[in-house]
Protein backbone atom coordinates (compact mmCIF):
# COMPACT_ATOMS: atom_id res chain seq x y z
CA UNK A 1 0.00 0.00 0.00
CA UNK A 2 1.16 3.53 -0.69
CA UNK A 3 0.54 6.53 1.52
CA UNK A 4 1.86 10.07 1.34
CA UNK A 5 3.95 11.33 4.26
CA UNK A 6 5.23 14.79 5.14
CA UNK A 7 8.69 15.20 6.65
CA UNK A 8 9.80 18.33 8.50
CA UNK A 9 12.95 19.13 10.40
CA UNK A 10 12.53 20.87 13.77
CA UNK A 11 14.75 23.53 15.31
CA UNK A 12 16.86 20.84 17.03
CA UNK A 13 17.55 19.03 13.75
CA UNK A 14 15.18 16.12 14.44
CA UNK A 15 13.12 14.93 11.48
CA UNK A 16 9.39 14.44 12.06
CA UNK A 17 7.17 12.44 9.70
CA UNK A 18 3.39 12.40 9.60
CA UNK A 19 0.89 10.47 7.49
CA UNK A 20 -2.24 12.61 7.07
CA UNK A 21 -4.25 9.64 5.75
CA UNK A 22 -3.72 7.93 9.11
CA UNK A 23 -4.67 10.57 11.72
CA UNK A 24 -2.22 10.70 14.62
CA UNK A 25 0.36 8.53 12.88
CA UNK A 26 3.57 10.45 13.56
CA UNK A 27 7.19 9.39 14.07
CA UNK A 28 10.64 10.94 14.22
CA UNK A 29 14.34 10.25 13.82
CA UNK A 30 17.79 11.81 13.71
CA UNK A 31 18.08 11.29 9.92
CA UNK A 32 15.57 11.30 7.05
CA UNK A 33 16.30 7.61 6.43
CA UNK A 34 15.68 6.64 10.07
CA UNK A 35 12.56 8.78 10.16
CA UNK A 36 11.18 7.06 7.07
CA UNK A 37 11.92 3.65 8.58
CA UNK A 38 10.23 4.69 11.84
CA UNK A 39 7.11 6.05 10.13
CA UNK A 40 6.83 2.86 8.07
CA UNK A 41 6.81 0.83 11.31
CA UNK A 42 4.24 3.18 12.84
CA UNK A 43 2.04 2.98 9.74
CA UNK A 44 2.22 -0.82 9.72
CA UNK A 45 1.11 -0.93 13.36
CA UNK A 46 -1.66 1.59 12.67
CA UNK A 47 -3.01 -0.48 9.76
CA UNK A 48 -2.81 -3.71 11.77
CA UNK A 49 -4.81 -2.04 14.56
CA UNK A 50 -7.46 -0.87 12.09
CA UNK A 51 -7.83 -4.40 10.71
CA UNK A 52 -7.90 -5.94 14.20
CA UNK A 53 -10.75 -3.62 15.22
CA UNK A 54 -12.63 -4.04 11.92
CA UNK A 55 -12.14 -0.36 11.10
CA UNK A 56 -11.96 0.76 7.46
CA UNK A 57 -8.49 1.02 5.96
CA UNK A 58 -7.90 4.20 3.92
CA UNK A 59 -7.32 3.49 0.25
CA UNK A 60 -3.79 3.32 -1.09
CA UNK A 61 -2.76 6.21 -3.34
CA UNK A 62 -1.32 6.04 -6.80
CA UNK A 63 0.87 8.86 -8.03
CA UNK A 64 2.80 9.62 -11.15
CA UNK A 65 5.64 12.04 -11.55
CA UNK A 66 5.00 14.24 -14.57
CA UNK A 67 7.68 16.48 -16.04
CA UNK A 68 6.58 19.77 -17.59
CA UNK A 69 8.97 21.83 -19.68
CA UNK A 70 8.04 25.47 -19.32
Amino acid sequence: MNFRIQIKQDEDGIFIAECSSLPGCISQGKTREKTISNIQDAMKGYLESLKKHNEPVPPSIEEELVEVNA
